[in-house]
C-alpha cells in the first residue's frame, strides 16, 4: 500500500453515516474509494455537483461531468447539478458536514497553507478558503514531510495562510492529530512508526497522552 493510500485509508475512517463530504483534489479524492461499505456519504464538488461518484477514465466516460480539479466522474442516483453560486451558499452556509483537504503547512493552532509557493507558478486556493471556513469538520490529509525532508507541521505557518485556526484534525502517514486550543493532541501513531519518529518529524510541539493508539 502507497504512503497515499495509506493517509486514505484512515481519512476514511472519519466518514459518518448520511454526512455531506468535500474532497479536495489530489490525495483526498481517494478518501471515496476506501468509505466503509455501511457508511453512506454524499459527495459534494465545488463546481456544482452534490451525490458525485468516482473518478473514472475520460474514454468511458461523459465528458461534461468533471470534478472541481478538472477529472471525469460519475454521479449516484438522486444526484443533482447546480450553479457555483448555489455550490458556495450550500458551503458558506454551513451545510457540508467534512472536507478534507491537502496542504503544503499546518501549524499547532490549527491555520492551513494549501496554496502559493512563494517565486513559482502554482494553482491558486481554489474553494479551499469557503471549504474550511464553512464545513463542520476540516481533515488535513497530506504527508508528515515535504520532499525535502522538512517538517510540514509547524510551530507557525510561513506560506500565505488559506485560513487561520480552521482545521480540527491532520492525518499523515505517521499520526492522526487532534487540533486543539491547547495544542495538537497525538491520538494515533501508524504501524511500524515510533513515537520518537513523529516527534523528530514534527516541528510543533506535540501534546501525548498517556494511551497513543495505533494504526
Amino acid at each position: 500500500m502507497s504512503v497515499k493510500e495509506k493517509i486514505a485509508k484512515r481519512v476514511a475512517m472519519e466518514m459518518k453515516d448520511g454526512h455531506v463530504v468535500n474532497l479536495g483534489i489530489g490525495l483526498p479524492t481517494m478518501v471515496a474509494d476506501y468509505t466503509p461499505e455501511d457508511v453512506t456519504i454524499c459527495l459534494q464538488s465545488e463546481n456544482g455537483i452534490l451525490g458525485m461518484g468516482a473518478v473514472v477514465p475520460e474514454e468511458s466516460s461523459d465528458r461534461n461531468i468533471v470534478n472541481a480539479g478538472g477529472r471525469t466522474v460519475t454521479v449516484e442516483t438522486g444526484a443533482c447539478y447546480f450553479d457555483s453560486a448555489t455550490s458556495f451558499a450550500i458551503i458558506r452556509g454551513g451545510h457540508v458536514d467534512m472536507t478534507v483537504l491537502g496542504a503544503l503547512q499546518v501549524d499547532e493552532r490549527g491555520s492551513l497553507a494549501s496554496h502559493i509557493i512563494p517565486g513559482k507558478m502554482v494553482p491558486g486556493m481554489g474553494g479551499a478558503m469557503d471549504l474550511v471556513t464553512g464545513s463542520k469538520k476540516v481533515i488535513i490529509a497530506m504527508t508528515h514531510t515535504a520532499k525535502d525532508g522538512s517538517p510540514k507541521i509547524l510551530k507557525q505557518i510561513t506560506l500565505p495562510a488559506t485560513a487561520v485556526e480552521k482545521v480540527h484534525q491532520i492525518v499523515t502517514e505517521l499520526a492522526v492529530i487532534e487540533v486543539t486550543k491547547e495544542g495538537l493532541i497525538l491520538r494515533e501513531i501508524a504501524e511500524g512508526t515510533t513515537l520518537e519518529e513523529v516527534v523528530e518529524k514534527t516541528e510543533a510541539p506535540l501534546i501525548i497522552p498517556e494511551n497513543v493508539r495505533q494504526f
